[in-house]
């Protein structure tokens, strides 16, 4: 897959910091689990580290846009890596792993919108595809480095001395991995802040918020894709946890091995990145949906499956339809919500609803663990949902 032609001098940066920053949010994930793991904590508490980091994309949603769009997108990747850093700090000096993770969150909801921000003050509409294939093959490639990293890093012969636990030994070593993601940034051109009055006025903010959600969600194509990267966005999070649970209580795998095998989600990922970038132009976008119904079917048949090597491949062709539909369709809103709004408020438009459907699937799937629901009927449930939603999306965009 070639690189986009015009200004890969700042496009190469972008995608290294990128690819650093979330392989430590990955391996960060794995060791925060070990952590609470090794304090034996209840097991509602797992799901709620992904609650607390998209909790902090949710409250800080009506900023983070006007934040990307205040200052140089660059210059906020690079601090807003620092943050993160210093989340791992606090995982160092004993503060509870679900308040350090949501500082880590804190740090992700103002990234997020100045990364993608980027692209469209980069490059040209007809090379976004391409890039955000690129941005999502990196962000996948960081999922399998990450949670490889994260599992390797909580092995106790890895231990690094003095720090206690292996976990508390992982976070030390994700420390270095942030660091350098925040000296991949300071490669990157500075470029100008494309609305430097943005943040003087927070009512104002908060109503712009709101009128930037209305455009967006009127408007056919963007609300389409909105819509569906929200639903797969969320039950992606929901199927991390499951599938830990799943190799753990099914498989009977450690945590170390149960993380890898989230590498194959995130393998299949990008194999449908890619075949997107190649084969599905932006005029398309909205064709890959039904890709929708070919993922529920898997996540359902996942109760089937008993062995390693035959949830191996479930999950790599749960990931290859998650690419083909997710990456056309961040295009898709992307190229919509930079013609209508400005680049940073309509990617921080669009975080904060992926980010409250991450939320609320997340709450119900911690509060199924409390309950004692089964895992097979989570594993039909989340299934049905995505057939259910997909149906819905299918249906609205054909009497449009």
């Amino acid at each position: 897959m070639r690189l986009p032609a015009t200004n890969r001098r700042a496009f190469i940066p972008l995608l290294l910091a990128q690819f650093l920053s979330a392989l430590g949010d990955n391996a960060l994930l794995v060791a925060a689990i070990g952590l609470l793991s090794e304090n034996a904590a209840p097991a509602w508490m797992t799901p709620a580290l992904r609650i607390c980091f998209y909790l902090a994309f949710v409250l800080l949603g009506v900023f983070a846009g006007a934040f990307a769009d205040a200052f140089a997108k660059s210059r906020i990747v690079t601090v807003t890596n620092l943050i993160k850093l210093a989340g791992c700090a606090l995982l160092l000096v004993g503060v509870h792993p679900l308040l350090a993770y949501a500082l880590v969150g804190m740090g992700a909801s103002a990234y997020a919108p100045a990364r993608y921000g980027m692209l469209s003050e980069l490059l040209p509409n007809a090379e976004l595809v391409l890039a955000n294939a690129w941005i999502e093959v990196s962000g996948m490639f960081s999922i399998l480095a990450g949670v490889a990293l994260g599992g390797l890093l909580v092995v106790p012969t890895l231990q690094i001395a003095g720090l206690g636990t292996p976990a508390r030994s992982a976070c030390a070593g994700i420390a270095g991995v942030y660091a350098l993601a925040s000296l991949a940034a300071l490669a990157i051109p500075r470029g100008t802040a494309c609305d430097p009055l943005a943040l003087a006025h927070p009512g104002a903010m908060l109503r712009n918020f709101i009128r930037s959600s209305r455009i967006l969600w009127r408007d056919q194509r963007a609300s389409q894709a909105m819509a569906v990267t929200s639903v797969f966005w969320a039950i992606a999070a929901a199927l991390q946890f499951l599938v830990l649970r799943w190799a753990e209580t099914v498989l009977h795998l450690p945590l170390s091995q149960a993380a890898l095998l989230q590498c194959a989600l995130a393998l299949g990922i990008v194999g449908g990145a890619v075949a997107a970038a190649r084969l599905v132009p932006l005029a398309a976008a909205t064709a890959t949906v039904p890709a929708g119904l070919g993922i529920g079917v898997l996540i359902i048949a996942m109760q089937l499956v008993s062995t390693p090597w035959a949830g191996t491949v479930i999950l790599v062709l749960i990931g290859i339809l998650a690419g083909l539909l997710l990456v056309p369709m961040n295009a898709l809103l992307q190229t919509r919500g930079s013609r209508i709004l400005q680049p940073g408020q309509s990617i921080a438009v669009q975080n904060f609803y992926e980010n409250l459907a991450a939320l609320a699937v997340l709450a119900l799937y911690g509060g199924l663990t409390m309950a004692g629901i089964s895992l097979n009927a989570m594993v039909t449930g989340f299934g049905a949902v995505i057939l259910c939603a997909t149906g819905v999306m299918m249906r609205g965009a054909k009497r449009r």
